[in-house]
């Protein structure tokens, strides 16, 4: 995970690890890069309503600024993948190279967290228990398991930014 090596951020990623990443950020890159479905939950989250209550100023709004928010999401996402070592490695990230990463980290949650419905209360730990116990081998198991893994990524990237 991420440590602070003076002024910027240093993790080892193992080959498996920087492989998730590489295919999870990749699932994120064609569902943006996608005509956006307002019908799915993962695309409302990743491109929210200004005005909840006014869908229609919303939509507007949406109309103006969504291919520009498309571009930024797809480029952090690029920059991430740009940076991975194939085969796993260090990767280096100055402040700036680190602030691009969270926020594709955070889309990368925030996908991932919606189609598996983690919310801000869930107990991560005593759902993949609870998944394991269904069934070890059950495609949840996996999932819940990759969401942990880009949880303490993102966590242990804003501890370094912070100098902790």
């Amino acid at each position: 995970m991420f440590t602070r090596k003076g002024s910027g951020c240093v993790a080892r990623l193992d080959a498996v690890e920087a492989e998730v990443l590489r295919d999870v950020l990749n699932e994120v890159m064609e569902l943006v890069a996608e005509d956006l479905d307002r019908a799915d939950p993962v695309v409302a989250r990743l491109f929210p309503d200004f005005y909840p209550r006014d869908l229609e100023t919303s939509g507007e709004l949406h109309r103006y600024t969504d291919d520009d928010l498309k571009a930024a999401k797809l480029e952090q996402a690029g920059a991430v993948l740009g940076a991975l070592p194939r085969g796993g490695g260090v990767v280096r990230l100055d402040e700036e190279e680190a602030e691009t990463w969270l926020r594709a980290l955070t889309d990368a949650r925030l996908a991932l967290g919606m189609r598996l419905d983690v919310r801000d209360d869930t107990n991560l730990e005593a759902e993949i228990d609870d998944a394991v116990l269904a069934d070890p081998t059950s495609p949840r198991v996996q999932q819940l398991s990759v969401y942990a893994f880009l949880t303490l990524l993102q966590a242990s990237l804003v501890e370094a930014l912070a100098g902790y």
